[in-house]
Order: C-alpha cells, then structure tokens, then sequence
C-alpha cells in the first residue's frame, strides 16, 4: 500500500549531515527531529480539543517511522495520553523517554515498560549515533506548587525535564516547560549547545490565578540562549491556546538588544527544515 506523503516524510527525505538536524514544528512544543539517523518526537500534542487554535499536523498514524519519542513532563499538551498509545502501536520498536517519576503514567496507557526509558539529569541515554541528555527544568504540576523541579512530589528525582539531543557534530536543547534558574546555562554550555527550543509564553499572576503554570518570556529565552552559546533560539509554546499567548516578534527584538549575534529562527507549523551548525 502506498500512502501519500506526511510532513514526517518530507523530515525523512532531508538532509540532516554531521553538523546539521532536521526539525518539524508540530505545534505548542512538539517537535520532529532528524538526527543521526534517528527521527525523534518530542512532546507531540496531537489531539484534536476543540479548544486548539490549530489542528495537529500529522495524525498518530503518521508515526510509522519513529524511533523515539522524548516526553518532557506529565502536562497534557506534553504528555499527550490520547495519542501516545497510537504514536507507539505505529511505530512498535520505538523507544518512550520521560522524567523517572512519570514511568508509571505512561505504562498505564498500555506501553509496555521495556519500552519506556526513565530519565534523570546526570545519567545520558545513549541510541543510534545520539547522546540524551536531561537537563531539569524549573516548573509545577500546579500554580500552587511553581516553580520547583518537582522533587518534592517524586522522592528527591527531577519530575520536569529539558532535553539535548547531541550527535557529536550538532546539539539540540528542547527546554520543555522551564522559567530559568541559577546553573540552567552552564548545564548547556557544557553540552555545547547549538540550538536551543525555548518556550516564550511567559507567566503573569492572571494566568497563574485559572492555574497555568508559566515560563520564560521572550527577554529571558534570548538571554538564556546567548549565555548558554547558542547559536540559534527557536521559538515554541506561545500558537496553541488564545488564553495563554506568546509573541516570537518580542523574541526577535530582545535578541537584536543583545551584543552577542544570536539567529532567531521562527518556523512554520507542518513544514520541515534544516538547521545547520554554524560555529566551532
């Protein structure tokens, strides 16, 4: 059977090099990556809720070619349990990684626990060509209880998480949900980060009052990007809700404030491109 071409396809068909990886933006934080010979989801919210401002690119069963699908923490626009089941029955060897605290969520959905890797900073997981590594981020289940790493509900382990994704010749951080923190840039200087997935939404006191827990703005996603080294910032996590909006043309004014030259790349949802590594 031959089935017509999905924006996963195209991502399949583009170069992606030693200092180069592919990228799909799906929408709020998901992305697709190809990298290293490995196409990665990360985050894909792919239900169709009445209440999104734009339907999900690709369906579940577009997913017949993934290999591993990174989950950043338990928020249903994160974990998607409505389509990770699905996005894990087409494509039955890939691999579910999450925040260690958050495995049983997951087994629960009906994956089966050899295929779900629970992740902690400090403890890479290695794959294909690629190196992983969680880099905690600063969040909350609830307003109430933001903004921690979660350790206080998960026996002392990091419930929320960022992700570099390193082939050794370019490296990605996919941030997560995280505001920033004392050390969060110098974890990704030293994974030499190249390109960093930011949220820009933001957070305010009207937001964190219907219980939405916030994020970097757009000020503080180029800063962090700049002294992480970073050469390019992407923005994501500001398209999906109109009750919680970001606004890229802020980010790209706070990068252009900024004396170091950052490249700030805000891509279309549903079309694959190529970023290439530019320095070192």
């Amino acid at each position: 059977m031959r089935f017509a071409a999905t924006p996963l396809d195209l991502l399949l068909e583009s170069t992606s090099g030693e200092g180069s990886v592919g990228l799909l933006w799906l929408g709020q934080s998901g992305f697709a990556l190809r990298i290293a010979g490995a196409l990665v989801l990360v985050d894909p919210f792919l239900s169709p809720r009445p209440d999104r401002r734009f339907p999900p690119p690709i369906a579940p069963e577009d997913g017949r070619s993934v290999d591993l699908i990174a989950i950043t923490h338990e928020h249903w626009d994160h974990l998607d349990a409505a389509s990770l089941p699905a996005l894990c029955a087409a494509s039955p060897r890939s691999r579910v990684l999450v925040p260690e605290p958050i495995v049983e969520l997951v087994t629960k959905l009906g994956i089966p626990a050899g295929r779900v890797v629970g992740m902690q900073p400090d403890s890479p997981f290695r794959t294909f060509a690629l190196t992983i590594h969680a880099i905690p981020a600063c969040h909350g289940i609830h307003a109430s209880d933001a903004y921690t790493f979660g350790t206080e509900h998960s026996g002392g382990l990091y419930r929320y998480l960022g992700y570099v994704f390193d082939r050794g010749g370019v490296s990605l951080y996919h941030a997560g949900d995280t505001i920033g923190y004392d050390g969060l840039a110098a974890r990704l200087r030293r994974c030499n980060v190249d390109i960093c997935l930011l949220p820009i939404n933001g957070r305010d006191a009207a937001r964190e009052d219907r219980d939405i827990v916030g994020n970097l703005d757009c000020g503080e996603a180029a800063a962090l990007a700049s002294e992480a080294g970073a050469d390019v910032v992407v923005p994501m996590h500001y398209d999906m809700f109109a009750a919680n909006p970001g606004f890229p043309d802020r980010l790209v004014a706070a990068a252009q404030q900024l004396d170091r030259k950052l490249h700030v790349l805000v891509p279309a949802r549903g079309r694959p491109f190529v970023c290439a590594r530019a320095r070192r």
